[in-house]
């Protein structure tokens, strides 16, 4: 957020322990990394750990893990950012943001 405040980039907050992102949001930001799961997940976070999700995540199907996403906030990487073109940025990196947003 401070890196979009700093450049003047309008945005909405969504606390996103509360209210993770929809299951459409998160199939787009899975569609938009071929695939790749884990890169969605906070792999550094309490619950991804308690789960064992290291491990089991690998024999998750991508609905299943989807759903899990959906369900709690807590996995899901951050930030999470749905742009208003549909495409998303999730985690920070910058060059990623600034080729996207500019």
């Amino acid at each position: 957020m401070k890196w979009l405040r700093a450049r003047g980039i309008e945005f909405v907050e969504i606390p996103i322990r509360e209210t993770p992102p929809s299951d459409a949001e998160l199939s787009a930001a899975l569609n938009e990394r071929a695939g790749d799961l884990r890169s969605l997940f906070n792999t550094s976070g309490l619950d991804y750990r308690g789960m064992g999700l290291k491990d089991a995540l690998p024999g998750i199907s991508p609905q299943d893990a989807l759903a899990l996403l959906a369900a709690n906030g807590n996995l899901v990487k951050r930030p999470f950012a749905v742009l208003p073109n549909g495409k998303t940025l999730v985690g920070f990196k910058e060059d990623q943001w600034v080729a996207t947003l500019g």
